[in-house]
C-alpha cells in the first residue's frame, strides 16, 4: 500500500518506513528528499529556499500520482504486481513527453532504487539508482585530474582532496541538470548500465532535478537554485604574480618595482604562506615584514593589490592556539587528537602535528574574522587566498572528522564552501559591499555566491597536465563556478633554464590569458622540502629568456585590452549564472559536434580559443560550430560553421576565431595569442 498526500507546492508518497517528498524548487525544478521515518529538519546542502516559480499541478490516484511544475513532470508508479513494489519516479518534458531520467531497480526482486542500509547510528549508507542510457554525455562534477569532458563511463569519488575539487552536479545531453544535495562522503557511477549514486552515511536521499530548453537555461536554473556569484571586482581580471614564496617585504616589492619598471600590467601580487608568525595567527612576520601597511601603500599607488594566503591549519605554538581548542572552535576528531596534519611550521625544528579549525561553526567565523581583520584587513588587504581549504589531511581520512555540523562522513564535503563563506561573512560585516575574489583550492555546490574562485591545485608542470586543465576547468565552469584559474606552467617543477620547458610555459600562458583568472604561480627548480624556509625557484615572466618574455610579455597586454569585453562576461555570470569560459554545447546545443569537443572552448559567446597543449605542435585541427561564420583572428579570414579548419600554431600564438560581426580588440601585437 502507498498513499499520497499534497500541499500547494510539494507531493508527499508513504511506503513502510519510507517517507518521499517532491517540491517545486524554482522553475522547471524539484527537489526529492526521500528518508526513514521522517524527513530530517536540518540540511547542510546548497539549497537553503525555494526560488520563485509558478505553484505545480498536483494529480493524485489510487497506485500513482504526478506533478506537473513548468516543463518537468514527475511521475510516481506503484506498480502492485510486482513481488516487492515500492514507488519509483520518471522525469519527462512536458512539451514532448520525453523522459530524461527515470529511476531503476537494483535488483529486480530486492533492493529497490532507493536503498537505506542502516549503521545503528541513526543514519544509513544510501543508494540511488537511475536507469542509464548508453549515449548520453554528462559533464560538470566540479574539478578533477581524470582528463575527461564527458564523464559517462567513469566512477567518481565524492571526496575533497587536493586537484579533486567535488561539485556533485550533473548537466546531461537529455536535457536535465541533477545536484546530488548531499556532502558526505561518497561515490557516483555513470555506468552503461546504471546511474548511483551513494553516500556512505546519510540521514536521508536528496537530490534537485531541473529540466530546461537548453544548456545555458539548466545553468541559470542551477545559479537560482544554489546562489549567484558576484560581479568580479575590477582589479581582479588583470595579471596576478606569484611565485612558490616571496621569503620577506623586500623581495616581493623588487618583483612589483621591476613590472612597474619594464611597463607590464600587474593586478595583483601575491605574499604566500609562512609570511606568518605562527599557522593561526593571521599577521605578518615582524622580522621578515617589518612595515606591510607601507608595502600594501606602494602597491596600492600602483594600481597592485595584495593577497595573502590564509591556510585553516592553527599551530599548537600559536598565540591563541588554547582559545581555538578550548572554546571548541578546532575540528575535531571521532578517533584521536585533534590534529589532521602535519608541516614544518615557523618555530618548528622539524615537522608538527597541526590542527584545522571549524569554519561550520558560527562561533569559528566570527572568531577567525577577527584576527584576520586585525592581522590583514585593517592595513587595506582584501584578497585572499585560501589554500589546503580541501581541507588537507594527512592521514587523508575526512570521516573520521567531527565538526559542528555533524560528522566528518556526514559533511565534509562543505568545508570548503563554508570557509569561503567565512571570508565572505567577514568582508561584508566590515561594508566591503563590492565583495572579494576568494582563490580557493576546493569549493562545494553554492560556493560561488560568497565569491569563490577555484584553482586547479598542485598539478604537475606536464603537457598532459596542460591538456588536463582544459577538461577541468570546462567541467568546474558546468557546475556553477565562473571565476577558474591554473598555476600557470604547472605547480610541481619545471626549471626556467630548460628550453623544452620554456615552450610549455609560452603554451600555457597563451591558455591562461583566455581563462576567467590570468594567473602565474609554481615552485621552480632548485625545489626544496615543505617547511618555512622554501622559497622556489624564479618564476616571474622575465625568467624564461628572451623569446618566452616578448611572448608572455605581449598576452599580459592583450589581457588588458580583453578586460572590458571579460568584465561584460562576467556581468552575465552574475546574473544569470551562465560561465565565461564554457564548452561549444552551452552556446550551440543543436550541434552534436559540440557536445563531443574537449580540446577547445568559448570564452564568451565570441571567442572560441583552440589551446596547443602539445610540445612542437605548429599547427591543429579546431571545430567551428554550427549557425554563425568564424573570422581566424590571426588572418582575418571567415570561415563557415561547421566545419573544421586547420589553424596555424607558430610558437607566438595559439588559434583563436571570433564570431562573425564581434568587436574585440585582439588585434597583431608581438607575442599576442591571435
Amino acid at each position: 500500500m502507498v498513499t499520497f498526500h499534497h500541499s500547494a507546492t510539494a507531493l508527499q508518497v508513504r511506503h513502510r518506513h519510507e517517507i518521499l517528498t517532491l517540491q517545486a524548487w524554482g522553475a522547471d525544478s524539484v527537489r526529492v528528499r526521500a528518508a526513514q521515518y521522517r524527513i530530517p529538519a536540518e540540511s547542510h546542502g546548497a539549497l537553503d529556499t525555494p526560488p520563485p516559480s509558478e505553484a505545480p499541478r498536483i494529480d493524485v490516484a489510487e497506485d500513482h500520482a504526478r506533478i506537473v511544475h513548468g516543463d518537468l513532470t514527475v511521475t510516481v508508479d506503484f506498480d502492485c504486481s510486482a513481488a516487492y513494489p515500492e514507488p519509483l519516479l520518471t522525469f519527462t518534458r512536458t512539451s514532448t513527453g520525453a523522459v530524461l531520467l527515470a529511476e531503476s531497480r537494483e535488483h529486480f526482486w530486492l533492493p529497490g532504487a532507493r536503498v537505506f542500509h542502516g549503521n545503528r547510528s541513526g543514519a544509513y549508507e544510501v543508494h540511488q539508482q537511475f536507469a542509464a542510457h548508453p549515449e548520453e554525455r554528462l559533464y560538470g562534477m566540479g574539478q578533477r585530474t581524470h582528463g575527461r569532458l564527458d564523464l559517462k563511463g567513469l566512477a567518481l569519488d565524492l571526496v575533497q582532496r587536493n586537484g579533486e575539487v567535488s561539485i556533485p552536479f550533473v548537466l546531461s545531453d537529455r536535457g536535465y541538470g541533477l545536484l546530488w544535495n548531499s556532502p558526505a562522503l561518497g561515490r557516483v557511477e555513470f555506468a552503461h548500465n546504471a546511474t548511483r549514486w551513494q553516500a556512505g552515511q546519510a540521514r536521508e536521499i536528496d537530490y534537485w532535478l531541473t529540466a530546461a530548453p537548453t544548456p545555458a537555461a539548466i545553468l541559470a536554473r542551477y545559479a537560482d537554485a544554489t546562489g549567484h556569484a558576484p560581479e568580479l571586482p575590477q582589479w581582479a581580471s588583470g595579471f596576478w604574480q606569484s611565485k612558490l614564496r616571496y621569503r620577506d617585504q623586500d623581495e616581493l616589492l623588487a618583483v612589483a618595482r621591476e613590472h612597474r619598471r619594464r611597463g607590464l600590467p600587474l593586478s595583483v601580487i601575491v605574499a604566500d604562506y609562512f609570511h606568518w608568525t605562527a599557522m593561526g595567527d593571521y599577521r605578518f612576520d615582524g622580522s621578515e615584514w617589518p612595515d606591510p601597511q607601507a608595502m600594501v601603500d606602494e602597491l596600492a599607488e600602483s594600481g597592485v593589490e595584495l593577497m595573502v594566503s590564509i591556510w585553516p591549519t592553527v599551530s599548537p605554538l600559536a598565540e591563541h592556539f588554547a582559545d581555538y581548542r578550548d572554546r571548541g572552535l578546532l575540528v575535531g576528531s571521532d578517533q584521536g587528537v585533534e590534529f589532521h596534519q602535519t608541516i614544518q611550521d615557523k618555530h618548528m625544528a622539524a615537522p608538527m602535528p597541526v590542527a584545522f579549525y571549524d569554519p561550520t561553526n558560527p562561533e569559528t567565523r566570527a572568531y577567525v574574522w577577527e584576527r584576520v581583520r586585525r592581522g590583514y584587513r585593517d592595513l587595506g588587504i582584501r584578497a585572499f587566498w585560501l589554500d589546503a581549504c580541501e581541507p588537507e589531511l594527512n592521514p587523508a581520512h575526512p570521516a573520521n572528522l567531527t565538526l559542528y555540523a555533524g560528522p566528518g562522513a556526514e559533511v565534509a564535503g562543505i568545508y570548503p564552501r563554508d570557509n569561503a563563506r567565512l571570508f565572505a561573512e567577514g568582508m561584508a560585516a566590515d561594508g566591503e559591499a563590492a565583495g572579494t575574489v576568494l582563490l580557493c583550492r576546493s569549493a562545494w555546490a553554492g560556493a560561488q555566491k560568497y565569491g569563490a574562485a577555484v584553482w586547479s591545485g598542485d598539478i604537475p608542470a606536464t603537457w598532459e597536465s596542460l591538456r588536463q586543465q582544459i577538461r577541468a576547468g570546462l567541467n568546474v565552469a558546468v557546475s556553477g563556478i565562473p571565476w577558474w584559474t591554473t598555476d600557470i606552467g604547472g605547480f610541481h617543477g619545471g626549471d626556467a633554464r630548460d628550453p623544452a620547458y620554456r615552450e610549455l610555459m609560452i603554451r600555457w600562458f597563451q591558455f591562461g590569458v583566455f581563462c576567467p583568472l590570468f594567473r602565474l604561480h609554481g615552485d621552480r627548480e632548485p625545489r626544496t622540502p615543505t617547511s618555512y624556509a622554501q622559497s622556489g625557484g624564479p618564476n616571474e615572466v622575465w625568467s624564461y629568456g628572451d623569446e618566452a618574455y616578448g611572448i608572455i610579455s605581449g598576452l599580459l597586454h592583450l589581457r588588458e585590452r580583453l578586460r572590458p569585453y571579460i568584465h561584460r562576461q562576467m556581468r552575465t555570470a552574475a546574473r544569470t549564472g551562465l560561465p565565461p569560459m564554457r564548452p561549444l554545447f552551452v552556446d550551440h546545443p543543436d550541434d552534436p559536434r559540440a557536445w563531443r569537443t574537449d580540446d577547445a572552448f568559448l570564452f564568451g559567446p565570441d571567442l572560441l580559443v583552440a589551446p596547443v597543449a602539445q610540445a612542437g605542435q605548429r599547427a591543429r585541427e579546431v571545430y567551428l560550430p554550427a549557425g554563425t561564420r568564424w573570422t581566424d583572428a590571426a588572418t582575418g579570414e571567415l570561415h563557415d560553421g561547421g566545419t573544421t579548419v586547420e589553424a596555424a600554431a607558430p610558437i607566438d600564438r595559439i588559434p583563436v576565431f571570433t564570431r562573425e560581426g564581434a568587436d574585440i580588440p585582439l588585434t597583431e601585437h608581438k607575442g599576442g595569442a591571435a
